[in-house]
């Protein structure tokens, strides 16, 4: 039988020891006994536990006693308080003092075993995300199945690790191809529900009624068709994690019943009478701004504020480019096993083309492209020729030549991916005065100063024959040091005219 944890078990009763250690052993526990609040502590200080059964009252030092023993010595160990004289005053008190729950005899075995069982889930629970915290820091680049090593994607792997113990709802934010259903995942997957079922809902453009009946169900005969009563989703995800990928297209009258569920967690099937209670843990997903939604009259806004309780923001990949690399050999691993082509490397040209690119579709699309790439190579490594040829058309390229007018020039003004040369356009233009450059810029001079600070830019006299009007033509230098279109029309976009 398979091992569930090891318990100790404090009572000074022989007779219900007997009893706790036949039903634990049963139920897969490895059980050790102690009569006495002093013996279990000997035991306790030799061998560790996933959790304790204490009785309150014992001769000599009693279960509160050793309860507040037992936390000195493990602050995070489990134990449950047991006693034959139930009353909310001593409930409390052990409570107070740590204890994880509380069974008053003579109890009921079903109701010990579920106690315990989520007792040691916590425990284990609790192991397994500070040797994830741990890994973390030492510089993993993997986490449940999602990759990256970037300080946006520690953010997140922290955020799930302390997020996903609690039952609290959690919204996940990220543009399409994200990750965001691998986040849900994995925040069902680190938390006590692990073991219970994870069910994905996509409402997508389902009608209201047919959505309503996937999700609650429906007895035999509430609509045409109906010849047998059916189980919806949250009835399959009780005691579990459901997901709403793209909450945001649910329609707004199923968004009342919605609410209702999370609300009072019941529901009602559709055409039945009977509220059915249900403990299902929601996790929701949106690539749109519900806010938005919400003042639009798209979204209720009382269910927005149901959702909003703990948000999980995913950044594009545009924002995490050092993960890129992982990424790639993770895909290339993937997609060289499912085609039977191990070993098939990525050449750095065509890495930097990948670099260079925004990725729209974010981590989804970067899949497609690798995948794609590994089909179509006939050898063992893949070049330029096997990157698309949208991607490769976003490359870096020289600008000829920056006009400068002398009435100065406004990045608001700025087409296309120039940033970086118009700095240092202005900046010769200028003879290298900062001040002078930031008023023919339409900045302020920290600005211009943070700007040239980021792109370790020298500035340079303006050479001898630049005509009147500020016009420059590029060097062979500059063509060296050419910038990515990419991160200039970034840059660009979040105009810097203060």
């Amino acid at each position: 039988m398979k091992q569930h944890g090891t318990v100790l078990v404090i009572d000074d009763e022989e007779v219900m020891r007997e009893v706790l250690e036949a039903l634990l052993t049963r139920s897969g526990y490895q059980v050790r006994l102690a009569a006495s609040g002093t013996e279990g502590l000997e035991i306790a200080r030799s061998i560790p536990f996933d959790a304790a059964i204490v009785d309150v009252m014992m001769p000599g030092l009693d279960g509160i006693g050793t309860l507040e023993e037992l936390k000195r010595m493990d602050e995070e160990l489990p134990v449950l308080m047991l006693t034959a004289f139930a009353s909310v005053e001593t409930a409390i008190a052990a409570m107070k003092r740590g204890a994880f729950d509380y069974i008053s005899k003579p109890f009921k075995n079903d109701e010990v075993l579920v106690v315990l069982r989520n007792a040691v889930e916590r425990r284990h629970l609790v192991n397994e995300n500070r040797a994830l915290k741990q890994s973390l820091q030492h510089g993993a680049t993997k986490f449940a199945s999602i990759i990256g090593r970037s300080s946006k994607m520690r953010e997140v792997f922290n955020l799930i690790i302390q997020v996903a113990p609690s039952r609290s709802t959690v919204l996940v934010c990220g543009e399409s191809g994200t990750g965001k259903e691998l986040v849900a995942r994995a925040l069902h997957t680190h938390s006590t529900r692990a073991e219970r079922a994870f069910v994905t809902v996509n409402s997508g453009n389902l009608p209201p009624d047919l959505l309503e009946s996937n999700l609650f169900g429906h007895v035999k005969g509430a609509f045409t068709g109906a010849i047998a009563q059916k189980k919806g989703l949250f009835e399959i995800a009780d005691k579990g994690s459901i997901f709403f990928d793209e909450i945001g297209t649910v329609p707004v009258e199923t968004q009342a019943k919605l609410l209702r569920v999370m609300q009072e967690r019941e529901f009602m099937r559709l055409g039945g009478v009977e509220n059915i209670k249900v403990d299902a843990r929601i996790i929701a997903a949106t690539n749109v701004d519900l806010r938005q939604l919400t003042d639009e009259g798209k979204f209720r806004e009382d269910l927005y504020y149901r959702l909003h309780v703990i948000t999980v923001a995913l950044p594009p990949l545009r924002e995490r480019k050092e993960d890129i690399a992982l990424l790639v050999q993770h895909f290339l691993d993937k997609y060289g096993e499912e085609n039977n082509r191990q070993g098939i490397e990525l050449l750095p040209e065509a890495l930097d083309l990948l670099m260079e690119y925004d990725w729209p579709g974010n981590v989804r699309e970067l899949e497609n492209v690798v995948e794609r790439a590994v089909v179509l190579c006939s050898g063992a490594r893949i070049g330029p020729d096997l990157i698309p040829d949208y991607v490769k058309g976003q490359r870096r390229f020289q600008l000829p030549s920056i006009v400068v007018p002398p009435e100065g020039i406004s990045f608001k003004e700025v087409t296309g991916n120039f940033e970086r040369q118009l700095i240092e356009a202005t900046l010769e233009a200028a003879s290298g005065v900062q001040k002078k450059a930031a008023e023919l810029l339409r900045i302020k001079p920290t600005t211009l100063n943070e700007m040239i600070k980021r792109y370790d830019i020298r500035p340079r006299r303006k050479k001898a024959g630049a005509d009147d009007g500020g016009r420059i033509s590029a060097t062979e230098e500059e063509a060296a040091v050419e910038e990515s279109a990419a991160e200039l029309a970034a840059a660009v976009g979040e105009s810097r005219d203060e």
